[in-house]
């Protein structure tokens, strides 16, 4: 399993290409004390800017799919028959070429943000528009292999993952004899 969100994470880490790439497009004060990008002062120039956000992830999301792709490929090298590459911007940024299966788990807006506010603590103006600035669901679900429903209860969706992970694990023994 390889999280592209923490690969995120690291990618701006100190040594490593898009740290000097975020550095010269967004100003030394990115770095901070401790040597590191603050990601809350980075985070400040981009968010709200659609070209700003869009210039960060531009050098940000290569650098994720290059990470991940050398994960995969040692896991591969490990023995892994499967694979798993956790990443929610995997279709904004374009990756599903670099997969087996796109898998989608749709859930409609209204309960999106009923579950967000209350887990978050957040209003449901932001959770709107953190949704509008994603694909919609119909788009997700048009690039996808796999499309999961998670309008009803944990328990469901996570029936619903166990069987579309049988069939993969089935299809991989298979495969493999």
């Amino acid at each position: 399993m390889i999280d592209a969100d923490k690969l995120g994470h690291r990618v701006y880490e100190a040594g490593r290409p898009a740290f000097d790439k975020v550095v010269a497009a967004f100003g030394e004060d990115v770095v901070g004390d401790d040597g590191e990008i603050d990601r809350r002062v980075l985070g400040g120039k981009v968010f709200g800017s659609p070209e700003q956000l869009k210039r960060l992830t531009d050098i940000a999301w290569p650098e994720i799919l290059a990470m991940a792709t050398g994960e995969i490929g040692q896991a591969r090298t490990q023995g892994a028959a499967v694979v798993v590459l956790e990443a929610a911007v995997l279709l904004e940024a374009n990756w599903q070429s670099d997969v087996d299966e796109v898998w989608v788990v749709t859930v409609e807006p209204e309960v999106a943000i009923a579950r967000a506010t209350a887990r978050d603590g957040v209003g449901e103006a932001a959770v709107q528009a953190r949704i509008d600035a994603q694909l919609s669901n119909a788009q997700r679900v048009a690039l996808a292999d796999v499309v999961i429903d998670n309008g009803g209860s944990e328990t469901e969706l996570l029936s619903k993952l166990d069987a579309e992970w049988q069939r993969v694990r089935r299809a991989s023994l298979e495969a493999a004899s």
